[in-house]
């Protein structure tokens, strides 16, 4: 009877460790191994401005999942490549570049928005006496290349104004130094993102004017790009990514500070001044919505088809679409609603 007792005492625990085993892989996120790997190309330096990428991996929303994402930086122009080449999964980039890059024959589609409101700005000091596009006119203005999402932006902004580049001096500045040269005066005005060098000259002291081209040409703004072929072969990763992506937005437009620890935690330098980093994210959650959008409207990361088509009608005109493609070809709004 003892031994009976004992048999009987050691099955039901037995049967209970199983019980708790199968609850717990009932509950257990994906192994590392079942994991999709994807790697992810951002801007070409790690800031705060990528705030709801490093929350959605540090909070584990990219694990839940099922994604085992790394994070890789490089600028625009050399990211667009790698990822139609497969050598990176998904990149954050502007339909300056997609609508270019899918006209010469690279396979990526625009999956999502991030952007809503274009960043590409034009900047000078508010006693520049530089208030309208017009008033560009004669000026000399900085800009990093004659390439790339701000110089179509200038000339869809000089545009508006009847002007065009030959109106204006242009300065560049490779080094990306157009704010410090704005600031001590060696131009006049300057093409930067409304999220960085206005953001940096006010904490500063200095006030700003900004001119933006959104009501002019409705240009996308950056977004989440995909290869076709990654696209087909990842496709509920794709999906996936874009989900826990737009959730951590959604976080951080409500709960901003979470954004900015999420962006200390992983570019520990930016912790020496964490009002700046709360102004700079600031302005990139007014981006991530429409000028149309109510204050806590959800962010969907729909993509503005009509603008698409406006943005590529106009890149025509000014000779960047060597090859004639359509708004399908450039865009996939299979992963928002909205779209």
């Amino acid at each position: 009877m003892p031994r009976s007792r004992f048999t009987a005492a050691r099955l039901v625990a037995i049967g209970l460790a199983v019980v708790l085993l199968i609850a717990a892989c009932g509950t257990s996120t994906v192994t590392p191994s079942a994991r999709t790997k994807l790697t992810v190309g951002l801007g070409y330096i790690p800031s705060v401005q990528f705030a709801a990428f490093y929350r959605a991996d540090q909070a584990g929303y990219y694990t839940a999942e099922g994604l085992d994402v790394t994070f890789q930086n490089d600028i625009d122009a050399n990211l667009v490549p790698k990822v139609g080449a497969g050598n990176v999964d998904l990149g954050l980039s502007d339909g300056t570049s997609v609508i270019p890059a899918v006209s010469q024959g690279i396979p990526i589609r625009y999956v999502a928005t991030i952007y809503a409101k274009f960043p590409s700005i034009v900047f000078a000091k508010a006693t520049s006496g530089i208030a309208t596009a017009a008033d560009l006119k004669g000026r000399k203005i900085g800009i990093p290349a004659k390439s790339g999402s701000s110089w179509i932006m200038l000339q869809a902004l000089l545009g508006s104004a009847n002007l065009t580049v030959d109106d204006v001096t242009i300065v560049e500045y490779p080094d990306f130094g157009q704010a410090a040269a704005v600031s001590q005066g060696a131009v006049d005005a300057a093409t930067g993102f409304d999220n960085n060098e206005p953001v940096q000259l006010e904490t500063s002291g200095q006030k700003v004017t900004v001119l933006r081209v959104d009501q002019v040409t409705p240009l996308p703004g950056p977004g989440i790009v995909a290869a076709t072929t990654t696209i087909s072969a990842k496709k509920a990763a794709v999906a996936g990514f874009v989900r826990a992506t737009l959730k951590a937005m959604n976080e951080i437009a409500a709960t901003p500070a979470i954004g900015v620890d999420a962006a200390v935690k992983a570019v520990p330098d930016l912790a020496k001044n964490r009002d700046l980093q709360l102004a700079i994210l600031t302005a990139t959650i007014a981006d991530w919505r429409r000028s149309s959008d109510s204050a806590g409207a959800p962010i969907s990361g729909a993509i503005d088809q009509p603008g698409w088509q406006a943005s590529l009608a106009f890149m025509t005109k000014l000779g960047l679409v060597p090859k004639p493609v359509t708004v399908g070809d450039l865009v996939d709004p299979s992963f928002t609603s909205g779209s």
